[in-house]
């Protein structure tokens, strides 16, 4: 759910695989580089020939339609995101080789497709939308069976985070296990998540600004957190040159009802 977002290297090097054969770093990592001039050169009819629809909101990606793709790709769609998608690629093929700019969607879950190690398919959910490198919504497997699989923190969006946290506890496999489904829903209970959803505790304005300029140090002062969060947190929770003005008032009001979701 995290924003994929891969770093986008310059260098038109290959990247070294694990098992020595070379993955061609633009090709497999760069959200919206050159390194796809060769298939912005089709026509947009050329390009529709690689996707196929199975049903009413599955489409099928052939082999091709990116190249060194290792599986096919699949996406879900309604008519309104499919209109999306399609007038995303046509404007793509219109564009010049020389623009730079984040890739169509359905370009980029063809490149995930080409990621050593992938099983079966790339897939986009059906709320898939353009992002670095992975398409937003795309999720794909990887064989750690095999020796050029790849582990990709990109993948999960690891620069923004998208409010993700890791936390290790003191429970074993034996102790989840049999609650695993009760745990899952009081999580979800406890926890606003999902389209639409909005934070329990009620804030103003004024606590938006205050939380976009102090960081974690807010939180401490409501207590919402604990001084020792601090320390596991890039900057420790805190940008000290962050400046609440250069976020819109329109961004602001967006999420105001989403702080703490």
């Amino acid at each position: 759910q995290g924003q994929a977002a891969l770093p986008r290297p310059r260098a038109r090097a290959a990247l070294p695989a694990r098992n020595g054969s070379a993955v061609p770093a633009l090709r497999v990592l760069a959200g919206g580089d050159k390194a796809t001039a060769m298939e912005s050169k089709r026509s947009f009819n050329d390009e529709m020939g690689y996707l196929t629809r199975e049903t009413d909101t599955l489409y099928h990606i052939k082999p091709g339609f990116v190249s060194n793709m290792n599986v096919p790709g699949r996406f879900y769609v309604n008519s309104h995101l499919e209109r999306l998608m399609f007038d995303e690629l046509r404007s793509f093929t219109r564009q010049s080789a020389n623009v730079g700019g984040f890739l169509p969607a359905v370009k980029q879950i063809g490149n995930v497709a080409a990621l050593p190690g992938i099983v079966k398919y790339s897939i986009g959910l059906p709320d898939v939308h353009s992002g670095y490198g992975f398409a937003i919504g795309n999720i794909a497997a990887f064989d750690m069976g095999k020796p050029e699989a790849v582990v990709s923190p990109g993948g999960v969006g690891f620069d923004i985070n998208c409010g993700v946290r890791l936390v290790r506890t003191n429970l074993l496999y034996s102790d989840v296990e049999p609650v695993k489904e009760r745990l899952a829903q009081s999580l979800f209970d406890h926890i606003p998540v999902g389209v639409g959803s909005q934070g329990i505790i009620p804030t103003k304005a004024q606590d938006m600004e205050e939380a976009l300029q102090l960081g974690i140090d807010w939180s401490l002062r409501e207590g919402y957190a604990w001084p020792e969060d601090k320390e596991h947190c890039e900057e420790y929770g805190r940008m000290l040159g962050a400046d609440p003005n250069k976020v819109s008032s329109r961004a602001k009001k967006r999420g105001l009802p989403q702080l703490g979701t």
